[in-house]
């Protein structure tokens, strides 16, 4: 059974820092691209970033570009968001999520992250 397991969500002041990770399981997670979704209180779903298989090329929404770093740690199946600089448009619920074709397959139940002061 697949299973991706999202942590390290908290409260946060903005200009602050988090690391998200998000535990896989149930599949061979080195031969599969991942993302990092989000979604704010109330709004639609936005991508955040991908992480891609192999040579482990990477993709950030324009939201996010030098402020977030998404890697991977294929021997300990774990995919990490190192999120910087912080501001309270952040605020979300964070949600890993499995590359399969054009879409995402499977999905983590999400982090939330809170950026206030």
């Amino acid at each position: 059974e697949v299973q991706l397991v999202e942590s390290g969500g908290g409260l946060v002041q903005p200009g602050g820092s988090l690391r998200l990770s998000c535990a896989a399981s149930g599949f061979t997670f080195s031969n599969y691209a991942m993302n990092w979704v989000r979604q704010a209180p109330g709004k639609g779903l936005e991508w955040v970033s991908r992480i891609n298989s192999g040579d482990g090329s990477t993709n950030y929404a324009d939201s996010v570009k030098g402020r977030f770093t998404i890697s991977r740690d294929n021997a300990k199946n774990t995919l990490y968001l190192q999120m910087n600089s912080l501001k309270p448009e952040d605020t979300a619920v964070y949600f890993c999520a499995r590359k399969w074709g054009y879409g995402m397959d499977y999905w983590g139940k999400g982090t939330l992250v809170t950026v206030s002061s």
